[in-house]
């Protein structure tokens, strides 16, 4: 069977949204086999209009055109899947849902994910339907949260006074989350999990204030300590941004749709073929700046051990002034523990592909647009800061102990290459 509905975007700089063509998923209990999609003419006609996906739907289609999805590639157009909830997010929709996971089809979670989703798309059964209302909760609601949370991940039902995880729970990512209001504007509230084997919220602020401190692009965060002793990690979102009493949001789409790649191609992708496509999609005159953000997250990861560096956590963000997309700030990025001397990324780079050393990483600097002195300095600059991570980390309040369970995954630079870089300063 198949269900249609409509697709509405949010241009920059506007919070009402219009409508930009007509969608139709061909689904199968709950999988989706095939998708169709076509531009409506008065969207291809406004100057301001968003391609919604840079590869499969480019604003050079004609008014009626229309791209199908077969089901030996991805049943969903790339930028409807980044707009999608991810597993967290479908562990929410089933709880308010009362149903078993993974259980609906796609249409589905796309209406229930409601007005928050990540990105500036909407999805509506009809033309004349307005978009779901759905108010964020304040930052002093985070206990209710957590609790809902717990209620989540333990699949028991949520009662009434707790569904606020309701509204903001549906963004993208395996980890407990929510959304809520603080300093006035959109903050992802991230949660321990059940299972986990360190502090995350804790530990994942920290590292990203050390990326921070390396020179990296990261969004504001912030820690807040529960009355049980938990903590939860907040970041602000990049896709969002208050306008009066309302939130500009921000077209963005992962790597994964920019480099039109199905999940199970993500391991072993190359960190090259993203610096190519920023060549082609984006803004004139920031290009460099971008693959120099990049070069510089790559080394990040190598030196803290982060190897969950998958398409998904690689984000662009359309910029309606460039008539481009633009790398997103640093997000997901959490330090993993562990004793092999011989490490790896997700991602591939230079000629030893996921090899994660500061040499193999080095050998690529062509293809980021870089001279090779211009890359050691970069990779110089982000392996300062992370030397001294145990001050740093000790300073922004993570206790020893923590320290001590993480302290394996982050790399001394001499013994993974920064010999060899030092030579080409």
């Amino acid at each position: 069977m198949s269900w249609e509905g409509y697709l509405f975007v949010y241009l920059p700089g506007e919070v009402e949204a219009v409508p930009a063509g007509r969608l139709v998923l061909e689904e199968a209990g709950p999988d989706s086999t095939a998708s169709q999609f076509g531009y409506g003419r008065r969207y291809l006609a406004r100057p301001n209009a968003v391609p919604v996906d840079p590869l499969s739907l480019p604003l050079s289609c004609l008014p009626g055109d229309e791209a199908t999805y077969e089901p030996i590639h991805p049943p969903l157009f790339g930028a409807v899947r980044d707009a999608a909830p991810d597993f967290w997010g479908r562990r929410v929709i089933e709880a308010r849902l009362q149903v078993p996971p993974d259980s609906v089809p796609e249409s589905v979670y796309l209406l229930h994910a409601g007005p928050h989703r990540f990105g500036a798309l909407d999805f509506r059964p009809g033309m004349d339907r307005p978009e779901t209302a759905g108010l964020l909760p304040p930052i002093t609601q985070l206990a209710y949260l957590m609790e809902a949370v717990d209620r989540v991940q333990q699949g028991i039902p949520v009662p009434a006074q707790l569904e606020p995880i309701f509204t903001g729970g549906t963004m993208g990512g395996a980890r407990p989350k929510a959304l809520v209001i603080h300093q006035g504007e959109q903050y992802l509230a991230k949660f321990p999990a059940r299972n986990d084997g360190f502090d995350v919220p804790v530990v994942e602020r920290a590292c990203l204030e050390l990326a921070r401190r390396a020179g990296l692009d990261v969004p504001p965060t912030d820690l807040v300590k529960l009355a049980d002793g938990r903590a939860v990690m907040l970041i602000e979102r990049f896709d969002r941004k208050a306008k009066g009493e309302d939130f500009v949001r921000r077209h963005a789409v992962s790597a994964l749709t920019l480099l039109g790649k199905d999940e199970s191609e993500s391991l072993g992708a190359r960190y090259e073929e993203i610096s190519e496509r920023l060549g082609h999609f984006g803004v004139d005159g920031r290009v460099q700046a971008d693959r120099n953000e990049l070069y510089a997250r790559i080394a990040f990861n190598i030196l803290v051990s982060n190897d969950d560096d998958h398409l998904r956590n690689h984000a662009f963000v359309w910029d309606g002034a460039g008539k481009g997309w633009r790398l997103s700030p640093l997000y997901d990025v959490v330090p993993r523990p562990q004793v092999a001397v011989e490490r790896y990324l997700h991602l591939s780079v230079g000629p030893r592909g996921r090899l994660a050393t500061l040499d193999n990483l080095l050998e690529a600097h062509g293809d980021f647009g870089l001279l090779k002195r211009e890359a050691a300095a970069i990779i110089e600059r982000v392996a300062s800061a992370t030397r001294e991570w145990r001050v740093f980390f000790e300073e922004l309040g993570v206790p020893e102990q923590e320290c001590n369970k993480i302290a394996s995954a982050f790399r001394r630079p001499r013994e993974i290459g920064m010999v060899v870089v030092e030579k080409a300063l």
